[in-house]
């Protein structure tokens, strides 16, 4: 069976992999002339079982509205004349209910548990374990308000149900795991530490794993821009239209899998096929390390600002941010600042911040932040796999696995709620 995957980041490419892995014969199709150069080329680096709670969250409403004029704020609002954004806007504050929010973080951990078990073979069956400034020292959680350490250390029995390890830190516990955390000890009120979490450029980890595709029969085509797809009124799609280096052409194959992020919504509306995905935007910086006594090596996550940091190789990436309505990738000064601030108070020297690489993008977010996998509603020959939000690092290779069990026809690894049943 010949499988199209459209898209050519995280998603894509461990999709690709999964299925050739399961017998089928696969091609990707990707507009730019290499692998993750999108939402996947500079993200925050972090691949956090840890922390499976959705935005969508009881506290959500109320911090948004806390955070409302602040600049760095981590969550806000860019409201448009938008029916689509004001829909999903609708659906985000009925999953940040309670009880949907509990649903929503059981689902996730229990795919971010398989999506790690899965990286972790993926990376040895396919020779890449180097290739891409892996680091297995877990990630540490900071805390600077006592309310939310507290209500944070709530989870612990809760995740533990599901395999994942977090041992609650003090202040002087958190240094041992991150020496150079020294100077933001005197602020710091605690932490939670999560041992197996990983971290790792994203970037290098599709470009490797593409070429480790290439080899084994996979067909790319890159720079080749995705127009429409063509489908019969009898529910299949027969074609995928393309533009490359200013000729168009048809593509064929006998199921096509989309892994488009937030670009997959206005391919698929044409066909009737709505994906509830709306845009949400992040940014990072990356620059080289300065001074390695005070660039981590653990990850950490600032659960005050949603910032995170991830020690890549010899770089450190700062990340975080979420913004919904500018649907552009034009970099925003403020968010930038907000972040160089970040590591000049909590990493001092640890970067030259007058030498950073800025970064925006935009991540296909759910309401619920409960990805999509699974066969089109229309279209029996359609498969989807998107809307990861800002798990797509941790979920790649679980949401992946699942895809390709259900496209052999059989059940799930994991209890997920398959779209299109």
């Amino acid at each position: 069976m010949n499988v199209m995957v459209l898209g050519a980041g995280i998603t894509g490419i461990t999709t690709a992999w999964f299925l050739r892995r399961a017998g089928f014969h696969v091609s990707v199709i990707e507009r730019q002339d290499e692998a993750a150069r999108e939402t996947s080329f500079a993200n925050g680096g972090q691949i956090s079982v840890s922390h499976p709670e959705p935005w969508a969250n009881p506290s959500a409403p109320i911090n948004a509205l806390r955070w409302i004029g602040h600049p760095g704020a981590p969550l806000k609002l860019r409201p448009r004349l938008d029916a689509e954004q004001w829909q999903w806007l609708a659906e985000f504050l009925r999953e940040c209910l309670p009880w949907r929010s509990r649903r929503n973080t059981t689902t996730i951990a229990a795919l971010a548990v398989h999506s790690l078990a899965g990286l972790r073979r993926l990376r040895e069956d396919a020779g890449i374990a180097d290739a891409y400034d892996a680091q297995k020292r877990g990630i540490l959680h900071l805390f600077f308000e006592d309310e939310s350490f507290a209500r944070a250390k709530g989870r612990i029995g809760e995740l533990a149900s599901f395999g994942i390890e977090l041992r609650p830190c003090t202040v002087m516990q958190c240094a041992v795991i991150e020496p150079a955390l020294a100077a933001t000890i005197p602020r710091l009120v605690g932490g939670l530490y999560a041992p197996d979490d990983e971290s790792g450029d994203a970037m290098l980890f599709c470009q490797a794993l593409a070429r480790v595709l290439a080899t084994d029969g996979v067909r790319f085509h890159y720079g080749t821009r995705i127009e429409r797809l063509h489908a019969t009124d009898g529910g299949r799609v027969t074609g995928v239209e393309v533009c490359h280096a200013g000729s168009r052409d048809k593509l064929s194959a006998d199921a096509v899998v989309i892994c488009l992020g937030s670009h997959g919504r206005r391919l698929l509306r044409p066909l009737g096929e709505h994906l509830p995905i709306y845009p949400l935007k992040g940014y990072s910086i990356t620059a080289q390390v300065l001074d390695v006594t005070c660039a981590p090596q653990v990850s950490l996550t600032d659960e005050s600002r949603r910032i995170v940091c991830s020690r890549l190789g010899e770089r450190l990436r700062i990340a975080g941010t979420a913004e919904l309505g500018d649907c552009s990738l034009e970099i925003d000064p403020a968010r930038i600042a907000a972040m160089l601030e970040w590591v000049e108070t909590r990493l001092p020297g640890a970067i030259d911040c007058g030498c950073v690489v800025p970064w925006a993008g935009l991540r296909p977010a759910m309401p619920g932040g409960i990805p999509i996998i699974g066969r089109g509603r229309h279209h029996e020959n359609l498969w989807l796999n998107t809307g990861h939000g800002t798990l797509g690092w941790t979920l790649a290779c679980g949401s992946a696995s699942v895809l390709a069990k259900l496209m052999c026809g059989q059940k799930p690894p994991v209890e997920f709620p398959v779209w299109g049943e």
